[in-house]
């Protein structure tokens, strides 16, 4: 059904006429918010009470003020009269509830409210009390003016009808310009189980090409920013992107969804300590980021507690002198060592236990001492100078430098853990003077951020999603985890785009070192992105890639995929540049990295002015296979796969991430056969 067929002119024209009305309240709304900010300060309250207050009201209304132009809703929800619950009532569904005064019906509700589930999940078979789903449809890029509503489609579930909409379908097709998109109208059913796990549950999504994996992430992000609102703002929110390329792509999904101020990062970010000024071979990195140097790093830290050459403490108290003999010292710091504290929590419960026996001495002779007393001592030289021999302070610099420059510590704390070749691997080729003038690898900082970690533990998070976990180390898994002890997590990624040289080959691997080895894997495998014709390319890949992922599936019957054998490569991709550029839709020029400038010079000559990968919105775009994953473009022209196949060790990976960029047409550019 379409707007233009007589029958629909007038739901049409009433569905418009109520979306001004949603627009006038929201615009109230917004007025409000800020109205609200005037007279919460001028509430009489407590200083603490007030700052709360404020902080509360001036983020709602920053929130409002911020809300991204569209359309108000996207669907209507129309209950029988026998459902128990909702009986006779309509709904209309959209990305935010919308009401003319906090006490009355609401004009729009919010999809992630309970009773908008069944949008998403009601069917023919079970309809849940529904007797009619429709489905609005806008024109592609409506800001949210009324005459943009251009039809509707309505499914009469209590009848057991039931259809495909052409509405999701050319909402899903809608050519992929700019940033990301929210998919609020078009969740699946299985997409939709996912975006409403609970905060408890930690979940891992392995999602073919296309399935979208990152937006179920990102809505089950604002799933629950709405059904936990206070516990999420006291503990946090972190989306963990690959790259700030990825980050920019994805960044206005959570905003237009109503949810703004989360923090969207990567994990380099969260750690650095230091800026990345070295580099490090890939064996060196690979071991770097191997799980056993996390022992390895333990026992570096906790070589420094000793008791060796331990004397007798002896601290001042006027005339007096307390005393903790060495051997009953000794026995403190064993007793600590064992219950396995973070360092600097060991060393402080040293302190407090050699006091608490100071004490007992002095109180015997002199009966109950104040605080002060307590505090002085804790503080009393002597002490801190037996603590400093049996405990000392550290930092993870100090640690790590020294195992990197000197070979017989390491052969101590790698005993065992790393061959001989491993280690030599480690050591820095030209020792920096100091870790203060240390040139810090990528890898060095995560290794830092253990130790950090093994020193004082980090604050963590309430909920974390995680985007293209396949490609996270076991050492940076790890840092992630320290920052989820007390939350739950989302992890996202697919193991046949695995292309970091340690990526991971099993899920539940990589679990056990996020910390969540029970965390259910769900795969995603129907694809709503990516056409047939594309996805059944990438799949002859799969068998050569090592991992055990089910094949990829398509709703997508359109779509164009052209191979084009060349002699010469760049006049090659240059034409199929201007055939795709003839055609409506963004346009990436996939290369391998070392041969991205070349290609990016021929097109600039060739007169087609290609942007880099990080200019969002541009029609033409140049990119590096490197930094292409998690992004799509409505035609994707891929030059020499053989070259990007063999550009690194797991270069056919990177390959299948290549080809299932393509949203609408993929060219394939090739003078060498075809490593598929």
């Amino acid at each position: 059904m379409t707007s233009l067929e007589p029958a629909l002119t007038d739901t049409l024209h009433t569905e418009r006429a109520y979306h001004d009305t949603c627009r006038t309240a929201l615009t109230a709304m917004v007025e409000g918010a800020a109205e609200q900010v005037v007279i919460g300060e001028d509430v009489s309250a407590s200083g603490a009470d007030a700052e709360v207050l404020g902080h509360r009201l001036r983020s709602q209304a920053k929130a409002m003020r911020e809300l991204p132009p569209g359309p108000l809703f996207f669907g209507r929800l129309d209950f029988t009269g026998g459902d128990p619950e909702h009986g006779g009532q309509s709904y209309h569904v959209g990305r935010l509830r919308i009401t003319e005064d906090p006490a009355a019906p609401p004009l729009v509700i919010d999809w992630r409210a309970p009773v908008s589930r069944a949008f998403y999940q009601a069917s023919a078979r079970d309809p849940r009390g529904v007797g009619t789903r429709r489905r609005f449809g806008w024109a592609p890029g409506s800001r949210g003016a009324s005459a943009d509503l251009t039809g509707l489609e309505d499914e009469h579930l209590g009848r057991g009808e039931s259809r495909t909409s052409d509405i999701v379908a050319r909402e899903i097709e809608r050519p992929r310009v700019g940033p990301m998109r929210d998919i609020a109208a078009t969740i699946q059913p299985e997409q939709d189980d996912l975006v409403r796990a609970a905060l408890t549950d930690s979940v891992c999504v392995q999602g073919a090409p296309g399935t979208g994996k990152t937006a179920v992430g990102l809505h089950r992000a604002a799933y629950l920013l709405y059904t936990h609102p206070k516990r999420l703002q006291r503990s946090g929110l972190l989306i963990l992107g690959p790259n700030r390329t990825f980050l920019r792509y994805i960044a206005e999904v959570l905003p237009s969804l109503g949810e703004t101020g989360v923090r969207q990062s990567t994990l380099l970010a969260e750690i650095t300590r230091h800026p990345v000024t070295g580099t490090d071979p890939v064996p060196t990195a690979t071991v770097k980021h191997d799980p056993r140097m996390a022992e390895v790093l333990r026992r570096a830290l906790y070589a420094r507690v000793t008791t060796d050459g331990v004397t007798d403490l002896a601290v001042p108290d006027g005339s007096y002198r307390w005393r903790v003999p060495a051997g009953e010292l000794a026995g403190l710091v064993a007793e600590v060592r064992a219950e396995e504290p973070p360092y600097a929590i060991g060393r402080e419960r040293v302190r407090t236990r050699v006091v608490r026996r100071l004490r007992e001495q002095a109180e015997r002779r002199s009966g109950v001492l104040p605080a002060a007393w307590v505090r002085r001592v804790e503080r009393a030289r002597p002490l801190t100078a037996h603590l400093d021999a049996v405990w000392p302070k550290v930092r993870p610099e100090e640690i790590l430098a020294g195992l990197l420059t000197d070979g017989a510590a390491l052969a101590r704390a790698a005993d065992g853990l790393l061959d001989p070749g491993e280690q030599a691997a480690l050591l820095w080729p030209r020792p920096p003077r100091s870790y203060k003038s240390a040139r810090w690898s990528a890898a060095d900082l995560v290794l830092l951020d253990e130790l950090a970690g093994l020193i004082e533990h980090p604050e963590g998070y309430g909920h974390i999603v995680v985007d293209e976990a396949q490609d996270l180390s076991p050492m940076e898994c790890r840092a992630i985890a320290r920052r989820a002890v007390f939350g739950s997590l989302t992890v996202l990624g697919d193991l046949a785009q695995g292309t970091t040289p340690w990526a991971a080959r099993d899920w539940s691997v990589q679990l056990r070192h996020l910390g969540r080895p029970d965390a259910v894997v769900v795969p995603l495998t129907t694809g709503f992105r990516v056409p047939a014709a594309v996805v059944g390319l990438a799949n002859r890949l799969l068998a050569r890639l090592g991992v055990a992922v089910p094949a990829a599936t398509s709703l997508r019957t359109d779509g164009e995929l052209t191979l084009r054998p060349a002699e010469d490569l760049l006049g090659t991709t240059v034409a199929a540049v201007r055939d795709a550029l003839a055609r409506e839709g963004s346009v990436g020029v996939v290369t391998a990295d070392a041969d991205a400038d070349r290609v990016r010079a021929a097109l600039t000559e060739a007169g087609l002015d290609p942007a880099g990968p990080d200019a969002l919105g541009a029609r033409l775009t140049v990119v590096p296979a490197s930094v292409v994953k998690g992004l799509e473009y409505d035609h994707v022209v891929a030059v020499e796969p053989a070259t990007v196949a063999e550009a690194e060790e797991r270069g056919l990976h990177r390959l299948y991430v290549v080809l299932t960029r393509a949203v609408s047409r993929l060219d394939v550019v090739h003078a060498r056969p075809l490593p598929f």
